[in-house]
Parts: C-alpha cells; sequence; structure tokens
C-alpha cells in the first residue's frame, strides 16, 4: 500500500498532549511520568515546539494539552501559548498552580490561553502537602484557583484520589465549588512510573470505590447545571478494559519534552519500539508513517485472542498496551483489566496486595529511581518494565 493510500485509512487525531517539561516542584507519589526524566538542556526550544503547534493543526488537531512536569517551570510558556493560539488551536493549561502568580497568569490570559486544569492533592491543606511533598503547596493552588477565576479563564479541578484520600471525596466536592470549577475530574491513579512502585499504598478498595460512586451521582444530581463532575472506575476494578488514548495511535498525539512523538505518555516504557523525533520528521509524516505509531494500530493481525474475536475489539481496542507489558511482561497481551484476559489474575494479586499491606509511601525525588518492586502480582520483570529509557 503507497503512503497515500495508508495516510487515507489513518485519521487525524484530535488532541496534541505537549509535555513541556519534567521539571516540577512537587514529588507526587504517583507521578505516571517516567522514571528517568529529561533535563531541561535536552528539552525542545521555543521554535521547535511553535514549528510543532503548527504542523499540529495542519494536520487537523483541535485541542491542545500543555502539560508536564510542570509545564509553569518553562519562562517561554507566554510565547508557546501565544503560538499555539496563533495556530488555531484550542490551548488546556495542566498546571499544579504552585508557580502561578497574578503577573504570570495575566501574560498567559493575553496570549490566549484559553482554558486551565489545575490540580489537587486533597482537599484537606495537611494531606495535601504532605502527598505533593511541599509545604504550603495546597494554599498557593487555592490562590491560583482564585486567579485564575479572576482572569476569567474557565477551570476545571483535577482531583486526583487513591486509597489515601478517597474517603474525603464530598471535601473535593464542595472545594470545585468554592474555587469556581465548572468541572471536577475525579482522576483516579494510573499505575504507571512511581504509581506503579507504590500501588499497595494506593489502591483504592472496592468499598471505597462503591462509596465514591455514590458520591458523585449525589453530587451530580444535586449541582447539575453548575459542576459537571467526571469519574471513571479504575481499571484494577474494572470488568472491561478502557480504550487507552481513545485507541493506540487514534485520537492522541504525545510529544516528550525532548521531542519524542508518542501514542502515549508512557509508550516509551515497551521494549522494541523507535519512536521517531519532531526534530526530525514532521507530526504528519509521524502519524501516518511510524512503524511505532502503527505497531498497535486498530485490529489488525497483532491483537490476540480473545481479544481478535472480542465484540468489543472495535470499541476498546484490547485495552492498555503499557498497562499490558508493565504486569505481564507482553505489550500484545490482552490488557489484564478485562475479565476475559488470561492474566486477569495477576489484577486480582494487586488487589489482594493492596488490601493486606502497609500505607507508607515510596518518596519520589527526580534522578532517583523507584525501590525495586516485588515479582508477587507483577507478573515477569523485562528490563525497562517501568521506567523509560533515555
Amino acid at each position: 500500500m503507497s503512503d497515500v493510500a495508508a495516510a487515507a485509512l489513518v485519521e487525524p487525531p484530535l488532541g496534541l498532549l505537549a509535555e513541556l517539561t519534567h521539571r516540577c516542584p512537587l514529588r507526587c507519589p504517583y507521578c505516571s511520568n517516567p522514571t528517568a526524566l529529561t533535563r531541561a538542556a535536552e528539552e525542545l526550544d521555543t521554535a521547535t515546539w511553535a514549528r510543532v503547534f503548527g504542523e499540529a493543526a495542519a494536520l487537523g488537531v483541535l485541542h491542545l494539552h500543555l502539560s508536564g512536569g510542570e509545564p509553569t517551570a518553562r519562562r517561554d510558556l507566554p510565547a508557546l501559548v501565544r503560538a499555539a493560539s496563533e495556530a488555531g488551536l484550542y490551548s488546556n493549561l495542566i498546571t499544579a498552580g504552585v508557580l502561578l502568580d497574578a503577573a504570570r497568569l495575566e501574560a498567559l490570559a493575553a496570549a490566549g490561553l484559553d482554558h486551565v486544569q489545575l490540580s489537587v492533592q486533597d482537599a484537606e491543606p495537611g494531606a495535601a502537602d504532605r502527598i505533593g511533598g511541599m509545604a504550603g503547596g495546597h494554599a498557593r493552588k487555592l490562590e491560583a484557583a482564585r486567579l485564575i477565576r479572576a482572569a476569567g479563564l474557565p477551570l476545571t479541578l483535577n482531583a486526583v484520589v487513591h486509597r489515601q484520600n478517597l474517603d474525603r471525596l464530598p471535601g473535593l466536592i464542595a472545594l470545585a465549588l468554592e474555587l469556581g470549577a465548572g468541572r471536577l475530574e475525579v482522576a483516579h491513579v494510573q499505575y504507571h512510573g512511581w504509581a506503579l512502585a507504590n500501588r499497595a499504598a494506593l489502591l483504592p478498595s472496592r468499598a471505597q470505590l462503591d462509596a465514591a460512586a455514590a458520591t458523585v451521582e449525589a453530587a451530580r444530581a444535586a449541582h447539575r447545571g453548575r459542576l459537571v463532575i467526571d469519574h471513571v472506575i479504575p481499571d484494577y476494578h474494572a470488568r472491561r478494559p478502557k480504550p487507552c488514548m481513545g485507541g493506540w495511535g487514534r485520537r492522541v498525539l504525545v510529544v516528550s519534552p525532548a521531542g519524542k512523538a508518542l501514542p502515549c505518555h508512557a509508550a516509551e516504557s515497551l521494549p522494541g519500539l523507535q519512536f521517531p523525533s519532531v526534530r526530525e520528521a514532521s507530526l504528519a509524516a509521524i502519524w501516518h508513517r511510524s512503524d511505532a505509531f502503527n505497531r498497535f494500530r486498530g485490529t489488525a493481525a497483532w491483537m490476540p485472542e480473545p481479544c481478535r474475536s472480542c465484540e468489543r475489539r472495535e470499541v476498546d481496542f484490547g485495552g492498555c498496551r503499557c498497562q499490558a507489558f508493565a504486569l505481564t511482561g507482553d505489550a500484545a497481551a490482552t490488557d489484564p483489566a478485562c475479565a476475559l484476559a488470561p492474566h486477569r489474575a495477576l489484577l486480582d494479586r494487586a488487589l489482594g496486595e493492596a488490601a493486606a499491606g502497609d500505607a507508607r509511601l515510596a518518596d519520589r525525588a527526580f534522578g532517583r529511581p523507584p525501590p525495586p518492586r516485588r515479582r508477587g502480582g507483577h507478573g515477569p520483570r523485562r528490563r525497562g518494565s517501568c521506567r523509560r529509557a533515555r
């Protein structure tokens, strides 16, 4: 098949996740960024990011998510927002908020920023600062939220939840209302990177999830028209997997701080795949012709049973490739989140470990790998199974 014919079969991505930096003042023990982080000197420069934004718009991307790490650690962020605006992209800043002040936010709004997604670690200040590893961080986030709303920007509150804070979900909903957020994302931890190393201390119980689901439904009814609440059951308690990122290479394109183009933010954890760099190829060429993007795209010959003959194969696409590899050692395996997966017992065993384990968290620090994981409940270990090579 010619390149032109192949390109015609692939729909354009709708979103670009631009990981501007891995630098971050917080030390969240569930960070799903790679455990081998990109240094500032290796990051793409302003001009390259601006070119990438223009190529993304030409490719068909509508939404740009400016993320990290902590994207406000980049001094050129207003220039990047301006480049996105000039390219015609809707820009969403995903931030911890602890580095924002009135002057910085005014500059971002003037540059054309469209929306801000602010993360919080807890509704209780002490617990939030403990999880984030930054004294006074929660207070800074509250001030950032007020500045965001004062600037007239729409605000989404991103509440990262897990076993140690899920019982305080009512307080997080109240906080979203108090801060004037239009949307609350109840975001369960994704178990990659440091989160996988801390899984036994972070996985919520079934009882916690049931209580949280009831809390969300009651809040949706009580605050309809004022607050939209997004909530999805985490994979470890699900019966069927989710179509990760809408399916491998189908809806979202990720560019790492160093310029690697990826189908998802954890894709570099998979061995044997060479991900192209935006320094050397255009986004269009990468999206349509990259071997790495085509490796797990659609439901082709890569898909094993029971996925290949499953009626949901065009719905969930076999689940998450990175999770399948982290748990089984095989990126092509059926995601163990599926109840029909041959390796489903790995998730059940992990839930048992979490129920029997303690709540101690391994502290996260830049440049230091997570502690070794025990083999039990994780499947066979292979080099690179929970960290991205650089």
